[in-house]
């Protein structure tokens, strides 16, 4: 039988046959979801027990259609077969807690609010009764999944030592959100240094170049796809460029040879510097798989492992920084040409 005659089924019977009400609106469920089974109709009983295969039919199919959207990341599939879902009458309490936290999770990915709609109500009179899920359980079945936290240490990094690393995740069952944009930063220079050493900020950010010194500097850099040249600007100047590419930007100056510090730019709004001691926070994470990525300058490549965040989230997670990258040979001018020995200061 085609959906709509199992919509006009269900429309006109609940879930023991009996009559709905007369107002009651149609499923708006999309095609293709067909019952294969050839049951024949001979008797009222018939019809009813025909019926209620057409439902149970659609109650699977429409939750196994959107677990595939969910897995595949395509989460208006899921949202749709999910959202559909919930119109069918007296869904099965069981149904409801395991699908509505899954619904308000790909709501919430997909940028709106997450509303998960409650199951319609039973008919008033039914030949087989129909228990109502107890009061307590409703606010359960209807909750939003919370964010939690992600919490690990990372170990390495050499003369820099772990606090020089930066942390994001990646999810590996859905969309990455991505960071807030436009959020200013500021990056010192400050007795010939670089302050933070270190700088993680979102793709959209921008950052100002605060030089804090009583001599000129000239900040640049030579990093692919991030290269820029500051100029020279006095103490109490600053210089404000945005980021729009992800990926390390080496930081040097042009008159001090032993200027040095990097700004990564991040593509996720799960994001984090740890401590100098190396244990690292990133808050606001939804439960889900996730790939964790350190970026460190005394690595060679991004260090990756796969983790899972729960419903109370994911903690002892160790990242371990391997010290396999060449060191610099030459500090290079802004034009990429090595130091003149008689310039700088």
């Amino acid at each position: 039988m085609v959906i709509a005659a199992v919509i006009a089924l269900l429309a006109a019977t609940g879930a023991g046959g009996a009559a709905a009400p007369a107002a009651q609106t149609p499923l708006p469920i999309a095609p293709g979801h067909e019952a294969p089974l050839p049951i024949a109709v001979k008797t009222p009983q018939d019809l009813i027990f025909k019926t209620e295969v057409e439902r149970q039919y659609l109650i699977v199919n429409l939750m196994a259609g959107g677990r595939m959207g969910y897995e595949a990341g395509d989460f208006a599939r899921a949202a749709r077969d999910w959202e559909a879902l919930f119109k069918i009458p007296n869904l099965p309490p069981e149904v409801v807690r395991a699908v509505s936290p899954l619904l308000a999770e790909v709501q919430r990915a997909r940028g709106g609010t997450a509303s998960t709609p409650a199951p319609p109500a039973a008919p008033a009179a039914a030949p087989v009764p129909v228990v109502p899920p107890a009061p307590t359980d409703v606010p359960a079945q209807l909750e939003v999944p919370s964010v939690t936290t992600v919490k690990g240490s990372v170990s390495g990094g050499g003369p820099i030592g772990p606090g020089g690393a930066v942390i994001w995740l990646k999810r590996l069952d859905g969309p990455t959100p991505p960071p807030r944009r436009g959020r200013a930063r500021v990056l010192n220079q400050l007795n010939k240094t670089f302050v933070p050493h270190v700088l993680a900020i979102g793709v959209g950010d921008s950052v100002s170049f605060r030089n804090d010194d009583p001599y000129f500097h000239n900040v640049f850099s030579l990093s692919p796809g991030q290269g820029f040249d500051a100029g020279l600007y006095s103490g109490g100047k600053s210089y404000a460029k945005t980021f729009t590419r992800p990926g390390p930007v080496e930081l040097l100056c042009n008159i001090h040879a032993s200027m040095l510090a990097y700004i990564y730019v991040v593509d996720s709004a799960y994001y984090a510097q740890p401590r100098p001691n190396g244990t690292f926070t990133i808050r606001n994470v939804p439960p889900g798989r996730y790939e964790l990525n350190a970026w460190h300058e005394s690595a060679a490549a991004v260090v990756k492992q796969q983790l899972t965040v729960g419903p109370t989230g994911a903690s002892g997670i160790v990242v371990r920084i391997p010290g396999d990258r060449a060191p610099m040979v030459i500090v290079p001018d802004k034009y990429g040409k090595p130091r003149q020995t008689q310039l700088g200061y």
